[in-house]
């Protein structure tokens, strides 16, 4: 059978064809003659992702983004419809995010969860956003300029208002302020002067003092182990049996003090009773007058003498006076 030149070019055509497609596909990581796993993902702002970006799992490659669908015609979210081209057990509780590089390109990253069951085949994934490098930092950068916006319009209002404030008669008060704090700076230059201040005499009198400190050290650390000394043996002394003692002579003092006060004991009696104070007073003034009058008239008392006579004279009645004793007759 002769086959026509159009039918060999129909089939060049398609076999051409066919090949080129089967080449772009395994060139992106298809395999054409395998049934794929597809996941859906929900986010609500691409970014840069596109169509074909891979897909990975710790750096490895499982898949790639195959097409995107809107959620409702209002755009509230975008599903992405990915294709895995590994076989490969992706926990329930992973999550994808949409990472972006420095110098653009963007694919889909899947943190690997714990769960011990796994996403089937047409089942979403949990996904987070994630602004990459550049959307962080222009995060970071946008609040703070704003700020910096904020803070030149207030400054701005702020210098208005001062000079507004700033007239001519508080300009002049201001340079007296001026003034007076110059004066102050020339006042406190020279109380600061390193050879003639003030100050300096005074750092010179602690230095001096500082001195004389380090020369009489070894004086100093002596009358410091003098007094460590003395510490030690005052509290090696044993005061308590010296206070016991002493609280025992007290003790007694005021049982001695308290019988003296009572009209129990013969001293008590002697101070406290006045009719036995009278009587001893009595009795001592006439043993006194016995002894006045046997030294005065010791003859009435002793008649020994043979040719003597006895002395008649009459007795004392009251002591004599001690400086003069009568002459015995």
């Amino acid at each position: 059978m002769k086959i026509s030149n159009e039918v060999k070019v129909g089939i060049l055509s398609i076999a051409a064809i066919s090949l080129a497609i089967f080449g772009y596909n395994f060139l992106k990581g298809k395999e054409l003659f395998n049934k794929q796993k597809k996941i859906y993902a929900l986010f609500t702002d691409l970014g840069s992702l596109d169509k074909s970006n891979a897909v990975k799992i710790k750096g490895l490659s499982i898949g790639n983004v195959f097409n995107f669908k809107e959620r409702d015609k209002d755009i509230s979210a975008v599903i992405v419809e990915i294709h895995l081209t590994r076989d490969i057990n992706i926990p329930k509780n992973s999550v994808a995010f949409i990472s972006s590089g420095i110098i653009g390109g963007s694919e889909i990253t899947i943190e690997k969860g714990d769960s011990k069951e796994f996403l089937q085949d047409g089942e979403f994934i949990k996904t987070r956003e994630d602004l990459g490098l550049l959307g962080s930092v222009q995060s970071q950068i946008s609040p703070a300029l704003k700020s910096v916006k904020s803070t030149l319009d207030t400054l701005k209002v702020v210098l208005s208002n001062v000079n507004k404030i700033f007239d001519t008669h508080t300009k002049g008060n201001i340079q007296d302020v001026i003034f007076n704090l110059q004066q102050a700076s020339v006042s406190l230059k020279t109380i600061l002067n390193s050879n003639a201040g003030p100050l300096a005499s005074t750092l010179n009198n602690f230095n001096a003092i500082s001195t004389n400190l380090k020369n009489n050290n070894d004086s100093i650390t002596a009358i410091i182990s003098n007094a460590k000394k003395i510490t030690s043996k005052l509290s090696a002394l044993e005061l308590q049996p010296t206070i016991d003692n002493l609280e025992n002579t007290i003790t007694d003092l005021k049982t001695t003090i308290g019988k003296m006060n009572s009209t129990d004991g013969t001293l008590g009696l002697l101070m406290n009773d006045k009719e036995l104070y009278r009587k001893l007073n009595t009795t001592i003034n006439s043993a006194e007058i016995l002894l006045d009058d046997l030294r005065v008239h010791p003859k009435r008392y002793l008649s020994i003498s043979v040719f003597g006579k006895k002395d008649k004279s009459t007795p004392l009645s009251a002591p004599t006076n001690k400086d003069s004793i009568p002459t015995p007759k």
